[in-house]
């Protein structure tokens, strides 16, 4: 990682700015931000506790990579409180969008009051394999969803789903007849020790071919082979050409859990420009495809 500081925090390190400029209006479309603490404390109940990461020093990275939009999305160590995300929407102006958390007990006004700020869709997160030590304490799951959806659906808004590719695969009838955009974290979280013929995967890919999920490329939380990510490379390439129209890309900052694993965000940039040449590709998952499915 490159040992430059961000402006307001010194012991949040930038990432080295990638070899290819990025296209007018490219956007990062998953990042998670933490703090100030005096100000945004964490939630009581949580399942880890990150070092403060807090909205200006995610702007630096997204000025160091070139960058013009970003998408923050709600992190469970703050349970059900969105007043950081939504103070961070406040202050960046246009220049993000926010994936938030909410269950049934949310009120219509509030509802409404988060999409007015920026708020395009809402976060999901389901794990059914006990590896991953089911879900994080203050996430929201696949349940809350079901008793959301129409709602969803009234403010135009999607639902961000975490969850491994096998639970979404099992659970993925009932969801798709919500009505409500979907769109899957961490291209599906799928495994790569199963190969792209796993039939999970197989059905993600199914669904994506169809236009009736999106997926988020980030190659960082399924490799096992950081930080080139080889071992990924198969499952980015069936996903880029089973439907190149429903994907964006996120580059995870800041890295939970991930310590001295966590990538560059430029080196990152430098794989996705690697495997994926064409100009115009590049062009539709980094502008085009988050313009459409986050509203910029």
């Amino acid at each position: 990682m490159n040992t430059v500081a961000s402006s307001l925090h010194p012991n949040v390190a930038l990432p080295s700015a990638p070899s290819s400029p990025l296209p007018p209006g490219a956007c990062d479309a998953h990042a998670h931000i933490f703090g100030p603490y005096a100000q945004f404390p964490l939630a009581g109940a949580r399942s880890y506790s990150p070092p403060e990461t807090p909205l200006e020093a995610y702007l630096d990275v997204l000025d160091r990579v070139g960058f013009a939009r970003g998408v923050l999305v709600h992190a469970s160590a703050y349970g059900l409180d969105c007043g950081l995300l939504i103070d961070a929407l406040e202050r960046a102006g246009s220049r993000l969008r926010g994936v938030a958390v909410a269950t049934a007990s949310c009120g219509d006004a509030e509802l409404a009051d988060m999409h007015r700020h920026g708020v395009r869709g809402l976060r999901f997160t389901q794990f059914d394999d006990p590896a991953v030590a089911a879900r994080f304490k203050g996430s929201v799951g696949f349940d809350q969803l079901a008793l959301l959806g129409p709602r969803l659906r009234g403010l135009g808004m999607h639902a961000q789903l975490w969850s491994d590719a096998g639970t979404f695969a099992r659970a993925s009838r009932n969801l798709l007849a919500l009505g409500v955009p979907l769109c899957l974290d961490h291209m599906s979280h799928y495994d790569v020790a199963r190969g792209v013929h796993d039939s999970a995967f197989q059905t993600v890919l199914a669904l994506l071919r169809e236009g009736r999920i999106w997926v988020k490329m980030s190659v960082n939380r399924n490799s096992k082979r950081l930080p080139g990510c080889e071992d990924v490379r198969p499952f980015h390439d069936a996903i880029i050409e089973a439907n190149s129209a429903r994907l964006v890309w996120g580059s995870d900052w800041p890295y939970l859990g991930m310590g001295e694993q966590s990538p560059d965000v430029g080196q990152l940039l430098n794989i996705f420009d690697r495997w994926t040449p064409e100009p115009a590709l590049r062009h539709q998952i980094l502008v085009d495809n988050p313009a459409a499915l986050y509203g910029f």
